[in-house]
């Protein structure tokens, strides 16, 4: 089993930066790839970012340039920097972690950008 834990998120104004993270606990060393997704109301949840335990990355569109997502394998933990906010990116974000034959899920924090 693996736990999965998000924070950072939060009010912003449109442009300014946030910072989320997440801690994995359990069986952390079986995670391969981790990622960021994010739902808004009323819509199907979304991929943001993805990174590997070797460290490859894959953005969504919607996001390259603006968010970069990074892993400190030592420390059990992702992160998700986000600059120039848009109001459009308003949504929970979910952190998921993958092991091999398992997909795991966090409680989602909250990010909402003000126009």
């Amino acid at each position: 089993q693996v736990q999965l834990v998000e924070s950072g998120g939060g009010l912003v104004q449109a442009g300014g930066s946030l910072r989320l993270s997440c801690v994995a606990s359990g069986s952390s060393f079986s995670i391969n790839a981790m990622g960021w997704y994010r739902q808004a109301p009323g819509k199907q949840r979304d991929l943001v970012a993805t990174i590997t335990s070797g460290g490859t990355t894959n953005y969504a569109d919607s996001v390259k340039g603006r968010f970069t997502i990074s892993r400190d394998n030592a420390k059990n933990t992702m992160y998700l920097q986000m600059n120039s906010l848009k109001p459009e990116d308003t949504a929970v974000y979910y952190c998921n972690a993958r092991t091999r034959y398992v997909a795991y899920w966090g409680q989602g924090t909250p990010v909402t950008v003000s126009s």
